[in-house]
């Protein structure tokens, strides 16, 4: 199966060790590099690490941040925003992608700096709380981050409206059972663009689903969560690693700012198809006599 690099190094990791709020000592090396935060489209723009994607969407009212990477993401965040220009401080909501330490690492840190309201999807909320004890995987290996209570429990299509923004999340469980994406119209001059921030499905687990005892309905939820994100209408669409969307491919540091580079459907949805096929050999392991 793909996708299982991260399990592990886990596994190496953390394997008979006790849970504490930590995270691995082998991560790969991209994901604490150092990038240049730039523009995307609009008033969105990526203030992440080389690979572990946030993004600072601007509005009259204040700003939002989406994921917040590592625990020693903290200081990149906060480097790029301000170096596009703006204050951190700033920072009005917070919220992300799916609640695992490489995205959820620095929430708990900028939301005490900022004061920032935390909304969440409703199905990642206990493990916002437990730090990811609770999560169906990583748990198990003693994978966590920092708690933080939310501020906010959305369901699927519930709005996150800020000044001239109005975020919808949009319920995309699976790889968490609170993993989401979201989707948002800006404006550049006289264009307007419709922007998807997608979760991407990936599988984490090297076992059949029917095993995941703490996540009974996972199978359910990720053939939910293809159907629907097969049937997204958007022009732009980044994700939550760069990875997974291919910037590094697209774009070098320094480049100048080009939306276009980011409005290839068809990567999108390859990248959709090749982990559904991941999960149809997961569906057939299930199948199986034992």
């Amino acid at each position: 199966m793909k996708n299982l690099t991260l399990l592990f190094l886990l596994c190496l990791s953390f394997f008979g060790t006790a849970q504490t709020v930590t995270e691995p000592k082998n991560n790969p090396a991209d994901w604490s590099k150092d990038y240049q935060p730039f523009k995307i489209v609009g008033n969105l723009y990526y203030v992440g690490t080389y690979d572990l994607a946030s993004y600072l969407i601007v509005t009259d009212k204040g700003n939002i941040l989406i994921n917040t990477g590592l625990a020693d993401s903290y200081s990149t965040i906060k480097k790029n925003i301000e170096k596009l220009g703006f204050k951190y401080k700033d920072i009005k909501i917070l919220t992300l992608t799916q609640a695992h330490y490489d995205h959820m690492g620095a929430m708990a840190q900028i939301k005490k700096d900022t004061g920032a309201k935390l909304y969440v999807d409703e199905k990642d909320a206990e493990e916002l709380k437990s730090g990811g004890k609770s999560d169906y995987e990583l748990g198990k290996y003693g994978v966590t981050f920092q708690p933080v209570i939310p501020d906010f429990l959305l369901k699927d299509k519930a709005q996150i409206k800020l000044g001239n923004t109005v975020l919808t999340l949009l319920h995309h469980p699976g790889h968490t059972k609170g993993s989401c994406s979201f989707l948002f119209e800006t404006k550049e001059g006289n264009k307007n663009y419709k922007v998807l921030i997608a979760n991407l499905p990936s599988i984490i687990i090297d076992h059949k689903f029917s095993d995941v005892k703490k996540y009974p309905t996972i199978q359910k939820d990720y053939a939910q969560t293809f159907e629907a994100m097969k049937k997204i209408n958007f022009d732009v669409w980044v994700a939550s690693h760069a990875s997974q969307f291919d910037l590094h491919k697209k774009r070098k540091e320094g480049d100048v700012y080009n939306p276009k580079l980011f409005m290839d459907k068809e990567n999108y949805f390859k990248r959709l198809k090749s982990l559904e096929e991941d999960y149809f050999e997961k569906v057939k392991e299930d199948s199986k006599k034992k």
